[in-house]
């Protein structure tokens, strides 16, 4: 194994951009909107918002940088993927609602994508879509039930199929192959690019973007140290940072990148339409090929820290990185001698449900919204159109989405949050495990199911 990996005080995305600085607030001001948080759903908002009324004075303020959360840190999938909708396209009383939520999730790829173009923001946008490789029986068996569901639901080929092994192999040539699922509803992204790319587009259009300006939010604005933010509306834009800790917890997830690739490497490893993949594991893992022809591989397993604590420490988990090494190599053996260049990480929210929401309360002027369980790429784009509807008071289908209005129930308090979450980390760990052994451990999957972790 080769190995020149080092830890990325930002995220390899961003290490390679020229980033512009912007002032932080230096005085009092007065707007419209105020926006806190310059990630996706935070800028998205303030885009649709001034492209929808350009009259409108919007503000965002960023404690940190234009894309210092998960925004310019991911791995990269504008996916018609979402949290909890499975669940709820399983339950014939959501169904209806789901199917919607689904269906706009599917089109807010196209709108991405358009946008982009639009914008001219060179972030690699690539729609390869998403393969899920079956690596043993068991996933086999659950990716199929996957596409079975979503066939209950009315969606069709077109949207998700099951591709037997000869097919897999056609487009991901994993050491174990026993299939794979297929949707053509993903994008390969340079996260960065893209949220560097919307922030620019939003100063064309007259936002006011200010760094290094944290905010507490309070009655009629947002304070700064450099002043008061006077709105009449306010958007916490923030996902695993600056949010009640029982509403939402941040969980870790870490990135590894590899050197460039050779030719007869990718002749090895498949994702000729750079299709983003991953498997049918527990323990989340996810990777794209990027535009430079290089692999970045991600994945969760870092622990949970009590008290749903953020530090910076914390995005540096060796353990975490050496499993997403084996993995990747195990995966695709030919990557034996591939140096990996970088590794990084941060924070993502969960709710109780893991399940997204979106709200607005005309009466006090408060927005918010987040929860995306690490798949927020595009579905910060649609939380972005949802809340310019919302607040511009815009009877849309888009504001009578199910997550519109949703809030998920409090997390426990601690320690049963921190042992809840912890244990199912491991259980998890130990049912890929044994999947992968050829056992299917019943009673952890029934003990995994009853723990505080969705």
């Amino acid at each position: 194994m080769t190995v020149t990996r080092r830890h990325e005080p930002v995220s390899f995305w961003m290490s390679r951009l020229d980033r512009p600085e912007r002032p932080p607030v230096a005085s009092d001001l007065d707007v419209d909107v105020c926006i806190v948080g310059a990630g996706y759903t935070g800028l998205w908002t303030a885009y649709y918002l001034a492209v929808a009324e350009p009259s409108l004075r919007i503000a965002v303020v960023e404690a940190e940088h234009v894309g210092f959360g998960a925004s310019g840190r991911n791995g990269g999938w504008a996916s018609g993927k979402l949290a909890g909708l499975d669940r709820a396209l399983g339950r014939p009383e959501e169904r209806d609602g789901a199917r919607h939520l689904q269906e706009e999730m599917y089109r807010t790829i196209d709108e991405m994508e358009s946008v982009v173009a639009k914008e001219a923001i060179d972030c690699d946008f690539h729609r390869g879509g998403t393969v899920v490789a079956a690596t043993c029986t068991a996933q086999m068996h659950n990716l199929k039930r996957s596409v079975e569901l979503k066939r209950s639901a009315g969606f069709g080929p077109e949207h998700l199929r099951w591709l037997e092994p000869g097919e897999a192999h056609q487009r991901i040539k994993a050491s174990r192959l026993f299939g794979a699922t297929f949707t053509p509803h993903c994008a390969a992204i340079d996260p960065a690019r893209l949220v560097l790319g919307i922030a620019v587009a939003c100063d064309r259009l007259g936002v006011r973007i200010y760094e290094r300006s944290p905010g507490e939010i309070v009655e009629g604005g947002v304070l700064t140290a450099g002043g008061l933010v006077k709105a009449g509306v306010v958007v916490r834009a923030t996902e695993a940072y600056g949010r009640d800790r029982r509403s939402s917890i941040p969980v870790y997830s870490l990135m590894i990148v590899t050197e460039p690739l050779s030719t007869a490497m990718w002749q090895g490893i498949g994702l000729a339409d750079r299709e983003t993949f991953s498997d049918g594991r527990h323990v989340i893992v996810y990777g794209q090929r990027t535009g430079d022809g290089r692999i970045a591989f991600g994945g969760r397993g870092a622990p949970y820290h009590y008290g749903s604590r953020i530090a910076p420490d914390f995005d540096h988990e060796p353990a975490v990185f050496d499993y997403l090494e084996r993995t990747l190599r195990a995966m695709f053996p030919v990557l034996g001698g591939v140096r990996i260049e970088a590794a990084w990480g941060g924070p993502l929210a969960i709710p109780r449900d893991w399940r997204p929401t979106v709200l607005f309360d005309r009466h006090s002027g408060r927005a918010e919204a987040g929860g995306y369980v690490g798949q927020g790429v595009a579905a910060a784009n649609l939380a972005g159109r949802t809340l310019r509807d919302l607040i511009l008071e815009r009877g849309t289908d888009l504001t009578t989405l199910p997550w519109v209005g949703h809030r998920s129930r409090r997390w426990e308090f601690e320690p049963l949050r921190w042992t809840g979450v912890n244990l199912g980390r491991v259980l998890a760990e130990s049912i890929d495990r044994s999947e992968q052994a050829g056992r299917r451990p019943r009673l952890r999957h029934a003990i995994l199911d009853r723990l505080p972790i969705g």
